[in-house]
This record gives structure tokens, C-alpha cells and sequence, in this order.
């Protein structure tokens, strides 16, 4: 049985908004409060991020685990210039390959989701966390409970199955997903027969469903706002996600 609301190991930040409502997507959308580093500069950000060229292929990729798909020359290469941990970056780019084969109408780019996990946990570095060889964060990371305070308020919907509190939500993993999203659209990426959102295949891919699922065409600024502010609404969010995605898609070429 899950305690009752336990120390948060990863406070992302103090200020929060409602969950979005996008259509379909009310109570869906991963986020609920806005993610650390809120302080930041965004005034002179752009608020459209192109998508990055998808990278080259492995031919030692194995079947059903996402991150053996792009090349290991070009995972260094890209690590070295993004300063992109190299375990998250190979998340990344295999969430993008694999739903550019599954959905090649949405163009979604690894260069979008890694300015998200970015944006969210720092990769899965906020706090002290780290990325293991299998992909699972640890210490796992939580955000901010969301009792209505400073955040939105959202009652339990998982009894603790995702954020380990039975009586009342809060986001959860390197992609910070709240548990009703976590239900909806997290899967086994890395072929381990878990579905485990502290790991960022699993939390990868699953944000990878839901953008695609809310902004249709994401090669087009319009399709791409859309799935950011799905993502989390607050303005600063799509201009702290559009700026670390150009810069990353510049670093790598």
C-alpha cells in the first residue's frame, strides 16, 4: 500500500498552472505545473522549432527496444555537441524513428523530445537522478504535489501506482507525466516487459504518442505549437522547449 504522501524526491518547481484542455485531451496532458527553471530568460526565444534530421540507423538495433535504433558514431558525435547525456539522446532518437515509422504524417524530431526532457528533469539529472545502461532513472524523480495549492489540483486516479501517493496526484519520470497520462499512453520501449515511466525509453515513447496525438503534422509551426502547448500550456514552456529544440538541432548539424 503506497504511503501517504511522501517526501517528494524531485520538487521540479514552485509555480504551476492548470492541466491543459486540448479537445480530447482533458486530463490527459503529462503536465500540470510548470517545470524548473521557470527564472529563466525566455523574452528573445523562438516559438517554433523545424525538426532535426532523423540519424543514420544501427544495424546491431534489436526488435522492440527503441534506443539500439540510431547509430552509435552518430549517438557520440551528437552527445558530444548537444551535451545531451548519450543514454537519453539514444531515447530520443529511437522514440523519433519509431513513431516516423509508425505515424510518418507527424515528422516528430528527436531534437523536440530531448528540449522536453530537458526542459522537464535536465534528462533525468535533476536532483541528483541519473539514467542507468537500462534506461531507469534514479532515485526516481517526482514532482510537486498537485493538491489545488500552487498547482492544479488533482485527485488520486492511479492509487499510487505511478507517483506512490493514494490520495492525490503529482508528475512523474524524465518526461514528467501525471499518472492518468501515464495510464493512457506509456508503453514497453525497451523491450524489458515492463512499463515503467522513470525509465526514458518507456517515457520517451510515450511522450512521443501524445504529441503526435495532439498536434497531427509537427513539421508545421502550427501542428508543433499545438503539441507543445498540450504538453504543458504556460507560454514560457513552448518558448524554453523552442529554443533548447533549435539549439540542439544546430549543434548537431
Amino acid at each position: 500500500m503506497p504511503s501517504k504522501r511522501p517526501a517528494i524526491i524531485a520538487a521540479i518547481s514552485v509555480s504551476a498552472l492548470a492541466v491543459v484542455a486540448v479537445g480530447a485531451f482533458v486530463f490527459l496532458a503529462p503536465r500540470a505545473a510548470e517545470p524548473m527553471g521557470d527564472d529563466e530568460q525566455v523574452a528573445d526565444a523562438p516559438t517554433y522549432a523545424a525538426p532535426a534530421t532523423l540519424p543514420p540507423l544501427s544495424e546491431a538495433r534489436l526488435p522492440g527496444q527503441i534506443a539500439t535504433r540510431p547509430d552509435a558514431t552518430w549517438l557520440a558525435a551528437t552527445a558530444e555537441s548537444t551535451g545531451i547525456p548519450l543514454r537519453a539522446l539514444a531515447a530520443y532518437a529511437g522514440a523519433a524513428w519509431t513513431k516516423n515509422d509508425e505515424m510518418p504524417s507527424c515528422g516528430l524530431s528527436w531534437n523536440t523530445l530531448a528540449a522536453i526532457g530537458w526542459v522537464e528533469s535536465r534528462h533525468g539529472t535533476h536532483d541528483g537522478s541519473s539514467i542507468g545502461v537500462d534506461g531507469t532513472v534514479s532515485p526516481p524523480i517526482y514532482g510537486v504535489i498537485l493538491d489545488g495549492g500552487a498547482t492544479a489540483n488533482i485527485p488520486d486516479s492511479d492509487e499510487g501506482e505511478y507517483d506512490g501517493l493514494d490520495d492525490i496526484d503529482r508528475a512523474v519520470g524524465p518526461m514528467q507525466f501525471i499518472p492518468q497520462a501515464a495510464k493512457n499512453w506509456l508503453g514497453d520501449a525497451n523491450a524489458d516487459g515492463v512499463k515503467d515511466v522513470q525509465n526514458i525509453d518507456d517515457a520517451a515513447m510515450a511522450a512521443s504518442h501524445y504529441l503526435c496525438r495532439a498536434g497531427g503534422d509537427l513539421v508545421s509551426e502550427a501542428g508543433w505549437r499545438t503539441a507543445i502547448g498540450a504538453y504543458n500550456s504556460a507560454p514560457s514552456y513552448l518558448l524554453k522547449v523552442a529554443a533548447k529544440a533549435v539549439e540542439y538541432g544546430e549543434a548537431a548539424g
